[in-house]
């Protein structure tokens, strides 16, 4: 009995630590307005926005992003499952369901990443499930946070009227979609294939991201 004690309390350890090495390993900081990477059969294409200067925290690990985007020319599916803030489960297959599918990556602490939440919100409400659907990914709280920092996350997207699904960090997502990103807000723009697309790093206004969400979709 004490050796399963010693074990699992050993386990718990490990498992904390490792979910603070990737959330520092993650996210360095808050990015304003960023640049916007596309991939396509063609090659890739990069195209550079311009942001207002309050509009930054800091950004970080685009460099890595461009060169994650570029450099595969026959890219791989994203594969992940996760838990979204109610306690489902969902996958990768979700990407099936719509034609484009945006996955934005947030935390808590980044004010650029709130500001945007409320009409990323109407976004989400203006599509067609079949045509177009946005996922969050809160990335500085993992799966198996306490009820009371889940609490806290659902107030914020309640308060931001982010109504849409907001999926908990983990090993999965980490692996399948995140492991060049180092600032946030970053969002990836994935197709029904389930291949990502484009990227962003950075908050955008909702006209610039509806003009973003069209293009791609025009050309699926």
């Amino acid at each position: 009995m004490e050796r399963r004690k010693q074990c699992g309390k050993i386990c718990g350890n490990i498992r904390v630590l490792l979910v603070c090495i990737l959330i520092t390993a993650l996210f360095c900081g808050c990015a304003g307005t960023g640049g916007e990477t596309d991939r396509g059969q063609d090659g890739a294409k990069e195209q550079s926005g311009a942001g207002e200067a309050d509009n930054t925290d800091g950004l970080a690990g685009q460099d890595g992003l461009e060169q994650m985007m570029s450099s595969q020319e026959e890219p791989e599916p994203v594969i992940f499952e996760a838990l979204d803030l109610e306690g489902n489960t969902v996958t990768s297959d979700v990407f099936g369901e719509s034609k484009l599918t945006m996955v934005n990556v947030w935390a808590t602490y980044c004010n650029p990443c709130l500001r945007e939440m409320p009409e990323l919100g109407e976004l989400a409400g203006e599509y067609d499930a079949g045509t177009f659907r946005l996922l969050g990914v809160v990335s500085d709280v993992q799966e198996g946070a306490d009820q009371g920092t889940l609490d806290a996350v659902g107030e914020l997207v309640a308060q931001t009227g982010a109504d849409y699904t907001h999926l908990l960090l983990n090993l999965s997502l980490y692996n399948g979609m995140l492991t060049d990103v180092t600032a946030v807000p970053t969002t990836f723009f994935v197709d029904e294939e389930g291949i990502i697309v484009g990227s962003v790093v950075g908050a955008r206004d909702k006209a610039s991201w509806k003009e973003i969400i069209d293009g791609y979709l025009e050309e699926q």
